[in-house]
């Protein structure tokens, strides 16, 4: 069996594999594609997993078998094999599709939650791997980007598919393995799993999930020499109210031997749940410090927020799949009425849609990506949309014909945000705008929209960027992402090619998924994995002050948005919310409660009256900001 190393080429859209052709690319991994399929007959849709590697006839037979091995688990949490098969010696696998994401998606790197958030995930999981092992398959690739969320919301475990050869000792590859060590047994690093190796790696992220953060923290190296030798960090070092039951049933799962862990993985998540029964949250000794705030925050239950009821103005169900990015046409007074009206949104489904905000009448599809889009951007002047997914591109494009004017290829990874310089910036001919575009690649790129000439690489996050966003002046941008700093940096120009970092904000402890400007520029709005947003100086001297904190919501902040003249702010949420407050004080919060699932972007339109908000659960909704 040969293992290629990932280019990210091209991707399949449009191959038949089997009886199914490819739509679009869903997402990519160290070892698989994964696509949208529809089957050329039934015209019904799957998920369709294409490994990256190549079968010699030798290794055939051994793929065939195992295959079907996991084509006959049958469990209401695990992903259903339909149809396997090998094609040009290149083996694919074809699975229910999943529309609603992984947990990874929904709950980022760095979120916290409580035990009795993800008991009802433990459960299922463990029933999931207890039925595997009693048909003797060991999964060997436990981890949140591997759980998915059926049309319910119920988790499916992906990626026995994964197991059958991308874990094999002959395909191993250190490249490989390094995106999931993370959450890897001792005894599986040395080659060597067992049905426990599922359980320790469950407990792993468990962990993650609890605390914040994974068990060990480092390079490779360092993160398997510490599954081997080093025990983990005390959950109550870091969560300093969790039951001591609850923690001891975590790390037995943690045992460096496997027989020292539980004796099945069912008999571990009873013991989980027992855990979360028995007995008081452990009491808080005296000097241990919960919060590196200056003051303590409202609790949730302390604020009066008020649902907003009967502002819905429009649903719009044009798209197939979550809805991940949504903005408005920028309002201009030499522009037609009608035009200021109109909503560009864009989703897992691989579509931008433009549409009327008020009447709810599509006018237009752009196809151009090949997955799904993660983000989009009008330019200043109305004219162009910018959007970007996770097929590696940033794509500029007519917003009233869909012709397409650049498509930008530099980044290497998913891309996460885009944002327009606020003026004419680029020194090519016909002074074009700027783009800023954030990725999982751990960069931010400025290139000309109308060229696609790269001007500036922004290197110093060291991981994956989720936000970018240009101050209104255009001197300045934001990002932010797992390094869990907002960088604030001068923009590149003629005179200055070489961005530099103004400010970094050190005050946040988890992920960062959004940043927002006010429309002065005075102040940034940011939030993410800890469930509240900052309103900061941006300048002042030393910048950086904090200005407000907003602890209203009770989930991941994915987006915030300030109201046309930087009073309020909307803050949409994975609690299924978008909430407006005060901008100086975070009071006043009103909450709009329409949406039936995660929310992932919310937008303010220029006039001031409407917001926008855009959900998994296939929706945009616009509503008056009252």
């Amino acid at each position: 069996m040969e293992y290629k190393k990932r280019n990210f080429s091209r991707p399949r859209i449009g191959q038949q594999l089997g009886n199914y052709r490819l739509v679009r690319l869903l997402g990519r991994g160290s070892f698989a594609d994964v696509y949208l399929g529809e089957h050329i007959h039934l015209n019904t849709q799957a998920a369709i997993k294409v490994l990256d590697m190549r079968l010699t006839h030798d290794d055939m037979g051994d793929f065939l078998k195992e295959a079907r091995t996991i084509a006959r688990l049958k469990h209401p949490s695990i992903i259903q094999v339909l149809e396997f098969g090998v094609e040009n010696n290149t083996p694919f696998l074809v699975m229910d599709y999943a529309p609603n994401g992984t947990l990874r998606l929904h709950f980022p790197q760095g979120s916290r939650l409580s035990p009795e958030d993800i008991q009802p995930y433990v459960m299922q999981i463990a029933s999931a791997l207890q039925h595997a092992h009693d048909e003797k398959l060991i999964h060997r690739d436990i981890k949140p980007e591997n759980m998915l969320l059926g049309n319910n919301d119920e988790v499916l475990l992906s990626d026995f598919g994964i197991a059958i050869v991308a874990h094999s000792s002959r395909t191993q590859s250190m490249q490989g393995v390094a995106g999931t060590v993370a959450y890897m047994a001792p005894e599986q690093l040395r080659g060597m799993p067992v049905k426990a190796s599922d359980q320790y790696a469950l407990a792993a992220v468990m962990y993650e999930w609890l605390s914040g953060k994974s068990p060990f923290q480092g390079s490779f190296v360092e993160v398997a020499t510490q599954h081997t030798l080093t025990p983990p960090p005390p959950l109550s070092e870091q969560v300093p109210t969790i039951r001591p039951a609850v923690e001891s049933t975590v790390l037995k799962a943690l045992s460096k031997d496997p027989a020292q862990r539980f004796t099945s993985v069912q008999e571990f998540a009873d013991a989980f749940a027992q855990g979360i029964l028995d007995g008081e949250p452990r009491p808080v000794q005296p000097g241990v410090e919960l919060s590196s705030r200056t003051e303590p925050l409202p609790s949730r239950q302390e604020m009066s927020i008020l649902p907003l009821q009967e502002t819905t103005i429009t649903i719009y169900r044009g798209h197939a799949a979550p809805v991940n990015a949504v903005a408005w046409s920028p309002s201009d007074r030499h522009e037609a009425t009608h035009y200021r009206s109109r909503i560009a949104s864009g989703g897992d489904d691989g579509t931008v849609q433009i549409w009327d905000a008020i009447a709810g009448r599509k006018i237009s599809t752009y196809r151009g990506h090949s997955g799904g889009v993660s983000a989009i951007a009008w330019s200043p002047n109305g004219k162009w949309i910018a959007s970007a997914g996770i097929d590696c591109t940033v794509q500029v494009w007519a917003a009233d014909n869909m012709r397409k004017v650049c498509t930008y290829t530099r980044h290497s990874d998913k891309v996460t945000a885009v944002a327009w310089s606020p003026a004419r910036l680029s020194p090519s001919a016909g002074q074009s705008y700027l783009v800023a575009s954030a990725s999982e690649d751990g960069t931010v790129q400025i290139w000309d929209a109308a060229t696609g000439h790269r001007q500036f690489i922004f290197r110093d996050h060291g991981h994956p960027v989720h936000a970018v966003a240009w101050s209104p002046d255009g001197r300045y941008i934001a990002s932010a992402g797992e390094d869990m700093a907002v960088q604030v940096w001068k923009a590149p120009t003629k005179d200055i090619p070489e961005g530099k970092i103004l400010l970094t904000s050190q005050k946040f402890s988890n992920t960062i998924l959004t940043v927002a400007w006010s429309p002065d520029g005075k102040y940034i709005a940011s939030g993410g994995a800890d469930q509240v947003v900052e309103v900061w100086e941006a300048e002042g001297n030393p910048p950086g002050d904090r200005v407000c904190t907003y602890p209203g919501h009770q989930f991941t902040i994915s987006a915030v948005t300030w109201s046309p003249d930087g009073t309020r702010i909307a803050s949409a949420s994975f609690d299924r919310t978008v909430h407006i407050w005060d901008a100086t004080t975070g009071e006043n919060a009103v909450s709009y409660p329409g949406h039936s699932n995660w929310v992932y972007a919310v937008a303010w339109a220029k006039s001031g009256q409407y917001i926008a908000s855009a959900s998994s659960d296939k929706t945009v909704q616009v509503w008056l900001a009252v």
